[in-house]
């Protein structure tokens, strides 16, 4: 087990990401369930996670398969900003991650829904700093 998340929360696995990524319990924000999106990422194998939290018409042709795959080395995420208006929520981060040896940075604008009382990634602006 972690004793950090590697989510950069700086709390406990157990007590941050892992709750949500087992199911036991969904994101209480946006921010909450964009740190556990970046940790199914970053460990791999939890597709199933990362479907589930997609607002569906927006995963359409995505497979649980294909998002457990572990296509990138996540390195660090920070957290930009964050906000909630009604049912409908953001994230801006930034996410390090290597490629061919060297550090690169995607940044994301997320947006988020809330759905009865799980909050749903919909989508977002996505720059790669090169």
């Amino acid at each position: 087990m972690l004793n950090n998340c590697i989510c950069g929360s700086g709390k406990a696995f157990s007590e941050c990401c892992e709750p949500l990524l087992s199911g036991k319990m969904p994101a209480k924000t946006p921010e909450q369930l964009m740190r556990s999106r970046y940790s199914a990422y970053a460990f791999g194998g939890y597709g199933d996670y990362l479907l589930k939290t997609w607002f569906a018409p927006m995963a359409k042709g995505l497979t649980a398969q294909a998002l457990s795959e572990k296509a990138q080395q996540w390195v660090s995420l920070e957290v930009v900003d964050s906000g909630v208006a009604d049912q409908q929520g953001w994230v801006e981060f930034k996410a390090t991650y290597l490629e061919d040896s060297k550090q690169r940075v995607m940044h994301e604008k997320s947006v988020f829904t809330l759905s009865g009382d799980c909050w749903l990634y919909i989508g977002g602006e996505v720059t790669t700093d090169r």
